[in-house]
């Protein structure tokens, strides 16, 4: 009985093996009558009607973006199917799944990337490419692609900016008379972004559109598919590192107007200390940005912070002017009163001989008891370019109103600028990337 087991186990896989066996040599003897006169050279259908080209992207990995070279890099899978009549076949599968080296040997549109700098497919371990050939001649053929892609950035609303990051394809060598590009899916679905693909630090993976352009050349109008990135800019580091910054510069900056105007000093000190500050905060803030020739958003805040900070050091030389100018006008009123009491002593002289000791004495003592102008505390006239005298130790009319004006118009500044860039639709494509 045991062995009667053993021979019909033995007869099932010798059967299995013919089996496979057969199935095997089908499918070689399908693969060598496609490719039996088959000329890679000519594309499906050639002097007849044109080839049509399905696409579609899926992105596996998008970043980073740099602002100073204007590009921006991506992993993609990069699928194209299209029919080649050439490649129909009869047999026992539906779809023939094969490897690279099939691809040699049959023909494949000669795609490439319009606006790419860098582009590579991934060959390890092997060619990252899948190949498959439908009963009815339909091709599909992926590869996995690394492209780094130049991306035009308008800058004037940096960091409150938005850009359209374009990505064009289409055939090196075949005009739209022989070979148009589609998008399989539509062109809403044949993009397909995860939000776990995206590793970008500063920017905002919003959507993406896909559209199907025409170019026309010398040589003849192309088919060319397009979709463009939207990038919305992260605003959380810049407010840490330069907005926060130059705002507190600022306020500093106009705390001296609550400075005694005779620690000229310490007022000293604090505007041209200011002053310093926003000259670093400015620089380091243009550190990462290309040498563009016009004005961003950021410039214009740190302009007009620059100009409150110099404006509060003009106020406090004003200040100072002004006063030194009074001191100066009571220092000369003072000469002439004692001018005035010195001559007034010589009369009294003049005439002891005719009024007598008496009457002298009475005017000594008239003399001596008016009052003398109180001195100035020795701590109000160091540092002080204002001669000392009580009357100069108050606070400046000129303080009084910086005290006001210069807060409510910092605020004002600020209120009009976030409202005007925060509402501001940067998200547009420039008018080079929708031609």
């Amino acid at each position: 009985m045991s062995f009667l087991v053993v021979l019909f186990f033995l007869t099932c896989v010798c059967r299995a093996c013919g089996n496979q066996q057969v199935y095997s040599d089908n499918i070689t003897r399908i693969l060598d009558r496609l490719l039996d006169g088959y000329d890679n050279r000519l594309r499906p259908g050639f002097g007849g009607p044109v080839t049509e080209i399905k696409t579609d992207i899926f992105v596996t990995s998008f970043g980073p973006v740099s602002d100073v070279e204007m590009e921006y890099t991506m992993d993609i899978f990069f699928r194209q199917m299209w029919v080649d009549k050439r490649l129909v076949f009869e047999g026992p599968i539906e779809i023939l799944r094969l490897n690279n080296l099939m691809v040699n040997k049959i023909w494949t549109p000669d795609t490439f990337f319009r606006n790419a700098r860098k582009s590579f497919a991934h060959n390890m371990t092997t060619p990252n490419k899948m190949f498959r050939i439908m009963q009815n001649g339909t091709v599909l053929y992926t590869m996995k692609l690394t492209i780094s892609a130049e991306c035009p950035m308008r800058l004037m609303d940096f960091p409150m900016d938005g850009h359209a990051c374009p990505l064009k394809f289409g055939s090196y060598g075949y005009p739209v008379s022989e070979l148009l590009y589609t998008w399989k899916k539509g062109a809403t679905f044949s993009v397909e972004v995860p939000k776990e693909s995206s590793s970008l630090l500063q920017y905002d993976l919003v959507s993406q559109r896909a559209s199907s352009e025409r170019l026309r050349f010398k040589t003849g109008e192309y088919s060319v598919q397009v979709i463009h990135f939207l990038l919305e800019r992260k605003l959380g580091y810049y407010l840490i590192q330069t907005y926060i910054p130059l705002i507190m510069t600022v306020v500093l900056s106009q705390v001296v107007f609550w400075i005694n105007k005779e620690s000229v000093p310490a007022r000293t000190v604090a505007g041209i200390t200011t002053v310093l500050t926003m000259t670093t905060l400015s620089i380091s803030a243009r550190s990462s940005l290309p040498k563009v020739s016009y004005a961003t958003a950021m410039d214009w805040f740190i302009a007009v912070c620059f100009a409150f900070v110099v404006f509060a050091l003009i106020e406090f030389a004003a200040v100072n002017y002004f006063a030194t100018l009074h001191a100066n006008r009571e220092k000369r009123k003072r000469a002439a009163l004692e001018a005035a009491a010195a001559g007034s002593d010589e009369e009294l002289t003049s005439l002891q001989s005719d009024y007598g000791s008496g009457l002298k004495k009475r005017c000594s003592v008239s003399r001596s008891e008016q009052p003398e102008h109180p001195r100035v505390p020795i701590f109000l006239q160091q540092g002080s370019a204002i001669p000392p005298d009580h009357i100069l130790t108050g606070t400046s009319i000129i303080d009084q109103y910086a005290r006001i004006l210069f807060p409510l118009s910092f605020a004002a500044f600020n209120l009009f600028y976030w409202i005007v860039y925060l509402t501001k639709d940067t998200m547009e494509p420039s008018r080079e990337d929708s031609e």
